[in-house]
């Protein structure tokens, strides 16, 4: 790697400084210098910290931990595939295979179109290219069904870089999470290509498919079970037992059915002190306090997905994956402390009450991610406040003693 950092800098980097031919790309080249190797960028003087986290290992440090939703999403559409399209004696590497030819394509799209814009914006800024997009230009792709169609996926990336981020300023000026604002947009936009019961699963050919088979996910038959019927025997008459939905083999976006998957990457997130384990631990606080008292509500009988047990909500409909991935994204998220509990808790709270209450939104995990990105300032002023107020306080009793 020496021999490749001494001819980039004697011989590539000239080109793209000012006087180069190249001079107006620069940005480009430092995007793929900076990827490469550390950057030789340090502060003028003292004083100043030095930290092994900066923005590019913070990034690549998200993107290892979404490996295990990334692979069993590849698997997991493969399957799908397979099993639906009865395509005989399919083995793992079959679905692998099949995977892998139906996700990577959507990834590639992400990262090519969204890619694009953020070049583009960094070269008309004449500023640097930021990491940020590593993580975006994934997490988007694995909130999408399989069947998505591929210009959806490049019009909702360009939406979600360009008017979920470009526009306040870039990376770390966001309100929202760019990946949620884009598949929001497509939601809204295309709501037949990515909500329904019926577009989960790539078909070969719909009329010959294996009996039975609607593509419904669990989420989709918890919201469709008739009143009178507990939801637990409605999910298990679909063969949804509650390993199946833990573990995710089951319809749905390519990276969101695997509530173990997410945990892994939970995992790796908090012990290298990239994830913010408090706003997780608020959002399954909330949805687990907010479910509790559901279940008691007298409401069942015309209600039946309010008599479901707070395990099967925290696993369906990619509520893991968004607590943990989404939520903490730390430009859109409360920054204190504090904060992070209440912000965490107030998006397991809403994504139940949009659940339950609301019919048009089935997941409601999405809308409440976005509704309290929009709220995390005001969360972080209030606890700010709070703590100044407590400190004043403490000074009148200490002047008065």
């Amino acid at each position: 790697m020496k021999f490749v950092l001494e001819f980039m800098e004697k011989h590539v980097r000239p080109l793209f400084l000012p006087g180069g031919w190249l001079h107006k790309l620069y940005p480009v080249y430092e995007a793929g210098d900076t990827f490469l190797f550390t950057p030789p960028d340090v502060t003028p003087g003292p004083p100043h910290v030095r930290d092994a986290l900066d923005l590019k290992r913070y990034m690549i440090t998200v993107c290892l931990a979404l490996a295990p939703c990334i692979l069993f999403g590849i698997f997991n559409a493969g399957y799908q595939y397979n099993t639906v399209n009865q395509v005989a004696e399919a083995g793992f590497l079959q679905h692998v295979t099949r995977g892998a030819w139906i996700v990577l394509p959507i990834i590639f799209v992400s990262y090519a179109v969204g890619g694009f814009w953020e070049v583009l914006f960094a070269v008309v800024r004449k500023h640097e290219i930021n990491e940020g997009f590593l993580v975006t230009g994934m997490l988007f792709p694995l909130t999408l069904p399989p069947t998505i169609p591929l210009w959806q996926v490049a019009l909702g990336i360009s939406f979600g870089v360009v008017i979920g981020k470009e526009i306040f300023g870039g990376t770390g000026f966001n309100v929202l999470n760019p990946a949620l604002t884009a598949r929001c947009f497509l939601y809204f936009a295309y709501p037949a290509q990515i909500s329904g019961d019926k577009v989960w699963t790539v078909l070969k050919d719909p009329a010959h498919v294996i009996e039975g088979f609607t593509g419904a996910t669990a989420l989709a038959v918890a919201k469709a079970a008739p009143a009178g019927v507990h939801i637990l025997d409605s999910l298990r008459a679909a063969g949804f037992t509650w390993p199946r939905v833990f573990f995710g083999l089951e319809p749905g976006s390519i990276g969101e059915t695997s509530a173990f998957c997410a945990l892994l990457g939970a995992v790796v997130l908090i012990l290298s002190g990239v994830g913010a384990w408090r706003t997780m631990a608020g959002g399954a606080l909330g949805l687990a306090a907010t479910m509790a008292l559901v279940n008691r509500l007298p409401i069942a009988d015309q209600l039946p997905a309010a008599a479901l047990p707070f395990w099967y909500e925290m696993a369906m409909g990619g509520v893991a994956f968004g607590i943990i991935f989404m939520a903490t994204d730390p430009v859109s998220s409360a920054a204190t402390n504090a904060g992070k509990w209440i912000y965490g808790f107030l998006i397991g709270f809403l994504t139940i009450v949009i659940r339950l209450f609301n019919p048009a939104f089935t997941a409601g995990n999405m809308l409440a991610i976005l509704f309290c990105n929009v709220l995390a300032p005001l969360i972080d002023h209030l606890v700010v406040q709070t703590h100044l107020a407590a400190r004043r306080r403490h000074l009148r009793a200490f002047r008065h003693a």
